[in-house]
């Protein structure tokens, strides 16, 4: 389900702001300098129980001759075509202008729905400022919110998530959906090919010759899945055309239409910093995840080998270590049926429900013998504990004083649980609530 939103508008307007508060990160660069977006940034927010991914884009600049500003041009029109709604900003502080004029035409002549946002609006004595914007001839009502203060956000995510597509099963429901990700050039597409033994997707020594996502269906060795193979992530910065862009956005798109993700990295150059970033990705998007360290047939190995290098991973990926860690080759075809039955039983995992009677008798003695530290001279008392559902293992502790329970008490308890429960590969999530 493509739960893309693409923030759009002339240059600050407060996007990166808007960015921020919706992702609660710091991730995207505020500055009044004009065209300080660049690079685009994508995020996770979720509101009332809904989960999308946010891209901030650079602002809209027309009339000119900067290379820079050109290509933000060209990636504000892709960000537009994949995202599944526009949140177009205006400033209500300045009012009209021709660059939001030009902006809407754009919009226009498209069939996506968009959400406009008064940005700059910090009272309700100044919500008059936004009617003259209804001369967009948008289909939208005009939201007054300030992404600085918050004031206004709260119906304005409510109108967003309502907007958004409404999850359906399909005849593919139930079918492990497996997504190829990483840098490129580690062999992605040789993988597939190496796995159903013919030329099935293009191979080349050229990085980037995947530029959009594949979906085939397979049937093969009892396993009946759905593969995604998709374009190469690579740096931001060396991001140089908007075709490139335009595989990225369809890349962060096919890790959220997948159920678990494959992640390549390059033996010869071990964990760098990129792969953090897919990784990280893919676990803030829910999805499951197996890491597969290729082209381990070029590495001179001794006995501590592959201890070594496993351990300098986890490092990496902390503090959630609890993924399985594969070394393949796809020339010598090394455990790449190893890596599908991994991602197999990773699937399970992510879709494992635990009978409440279960948590209960194992959790509540522990946390009994070892409950959460006292904060401000008050006691937290954790009284029941069950699944809920939702795409990933999430679980709902009920007691007395949900907003004293920390973040390091939290993972005293997910160690818990998966020291109990085969977890591996999948993100956990706890929430705490009032009883």
């Amino acid at each position: 389900m493509n739960n893309l939103v693409a923030i759009v508008g002339r240059p600050n307007v407060g996007k990166s702001t808007m960015f921020n508060r919706l992702t609660e990160t710091k991730d995207a660069i505020i500055d009044p300098t004009s065209g300080t977006t660049r690079d685009r940034k994508y995020g996770r927010a979720e509101w009332t129980g809904r989960q999308f991914t946010v891209i901030d884009t650079g602002g809209w600049i027309t009339k000119s001759d900067d290379t820079f500003e050109a290509a933000i041009r060209a990636q504000v029109q892709i960000s537009i075509e994949e995202a599944a709604l526009i949140l177009f900003m205006v400033d209500g502080q300045t009012g009209l202008t021709d660059l939001d004029e030009d902006i809407a035409r754009l919009i226009r002549k498209t069939d996506k729905p968009v959400l406009l946002a008064c940005n700059k609006v910090d009272t309700a004595a100044h919500d008059l400022v936004t009617s003259e914007f209804y001369r967009l001839g948008l289909d939208s009502e005009v939201h007054a919110v300030s992404a600085s203060s918050g004031y206004g956000t709260g119906d304005f995510l409510d109108a967003l998530v309502s907007m958004l597509p409404i999850d359906m099963e399909d005849e593919e429901s139930g079918i492990p959906k497996f997504a190829v990700v990483g840098r490129p050039n580690v062999g992605k597409s040789t993988l597939i090919n190496t796995l159903v033994g013919k030329e099935r997707n293009i191979v080349t020594d050229i990085a980037g010759t995947t530029r959009d996502s594949v979906h085939t269906r397979f049937n093969l060795y009892g396993f009946d899945f759905e593969l995604i193979d998709t374009a190469g992530l690579r740096r931001k910065k060396q991001i140089e055309d908007q075709l490139e862009f335009y595989s990225t956005v369809r890349t962060i798109r096919s890790i959220e239409q997948s159920d678990v993700c494959l992640l390549l990295i390059d033996a010869q150059n071990g964990m760098e910093r990129q792969d953090q970033a897919i990784f990280w990705q893919i676990v803030n998007s829910y999805r499951g995840v197996v890491i597969l360290v290729n082209k381990w047939d070029l590495i001179e190995k001794d006995h501590q080998t592959t201890k070594t290098f496993e351990a300098a991973i986890r490092e990496r990926i902390a503090p959630f270590t609890d993924v399985p860690i594969l070394f393949t080759s796809n020339l010598t075809k090394q455990r790449i049926l190893k890596a599908f039955e991994e991602a197999m039983e990773v699937y399970e995992n992510r879709n494992y429900k635990i009978p409440t009677s279960q948590l209960n008798d194992f959790l509540l003695p522990i946390i009994q013998n070892q409950p959460p530290p006292m904060y401000k001279g008050k006691m937290v008392r954790i009284k029941y504990v069950t699944q809920i559902k939702s795409q990933t293992p999430t679980f709902a502790f009920y007691c007395n004083l949900p907003q004293y329970v920390k973040d390091p008490y939290k993972r005293f308890l997910e160690n818990h649980i998966r020291s109990e429960w085969d977890l591996s590969g999948v993100t956990i999530r706890l929430f705490f609530r009032e009883k």
